[in-house]
């Protein structure tokens, strides 16, 4: 029998499927390159508007903020857009070893700062008209969301400048690696017990930790006028800055040296 027009599934509506219109979103968000300020801050409205379908669907279940919000990060990880080396070297200007993970983090800190910015801008209007309050929550969901992604492309690609491969199929490299953006530390090639594959409890409760965190963080947006902007964009910076510098002291040293430009295969 077939499905009435207005039964039938929306994008947003099942937030937690990676096939869904939030998937797709942040992967936009977080593809290499510069989206213009007016398309980022149209992509971020719209996964903000995905997201409180996704909210408003997990209150109903009695799903709690945390968990809920940690189902969805899990189900869109493997939809992040991880670069190999030879295409990271390349995006950056043929740069390698040292030079390139500084570019890396510099790249990272741009991005969060940015959506920072934007979601902090948003939320001071928003601030300024109380009957539009309401929907800043979510806003600020699509924010955490966001920022996580950027971070977790950041931890992943830096695994690649210093040749620490973990294997597996994408799903299981997006868990490995979100688990070890949750405890904000590179993984340890020399410890096979730290390439988290399987998802366990105390995975879930890291990462559920960290997103709230997170979220946290970008309350600070909701401030008047644009002070929101200003502290949401220096608090993702060093934020971003300081997961840069704890990943690749983890990294550093326990391989050897980064190959030339020339060694890169194409």
């Amino acid at each position: 029998m077939a499905v009435p027009e207005k039964d039938r599934q929306q994008p947003g509506n099942e937030i937690a499927d990676p096939e869904n219109e939030v998937g797709e979103l942040v992967g936009r968000l977080t593809e290499p390159g510069d989206l213009e300020p007016a398309e980022r801050r149209k992509l971020l409205g719209r996964l903000a508007r995905a997201l409180s379908t996704g909210a408003k669907k997990a209150k109903e279940t009695g799903a709690g903020r945390g968990r809920w919000l940690a189902d969805v990060f899990l189900n869109i990880a493997p939809r992040i857009p991880i670069r190999d080396l030879h295409t990271i070297s390349e995006h950056h200007h043929g740069l390698t070893g040292e030079q390139l993970a500084d570019d890396l983090v510099r790249t990272a800190q741009k991005a969060t700062m940015t959506v920072g910015a934007i979601g902090g801008a948003l939320a001071a209007a928003e601030f300024a008209a109380p009957p539009l309050l309401l929907s800043a929550p979510a806003q600020l969901v699509a924010e955490t969301i966001v920022v996580a992604a950027i971070e977790v492309k950041l931890l992943a690609e830096l695994h690649e400048v210093y040749g620490v491969r973990v294997h597996g199929t994408g799903a299981q490299r997006a868990v490995a690696f979100t688990s070890a953006w949750a405890r904000q530390r590179g993984i340890d090639p020399l410890a096979p017990a730290s390439v988290t594959l399987a998802l366990g409890a105390a995975t879930k409760t890291a990462l559920r930790n960290r997103l709230m965190r997170t979220l946290g963080r970008h309350l600070t947006t909701l401030g008047p006028f644009l002070t929101g902007a200003v502290a949401g964009g220096a608090l993702n910076r060093m934020a971003t800055k300081k997961l840069g510098e704890a990943v690749r002291n983890d990294l550093r040293g326990k391989l050897p040296p980064a190959p030339r430009r020339d060694e890169l295969a194409p």
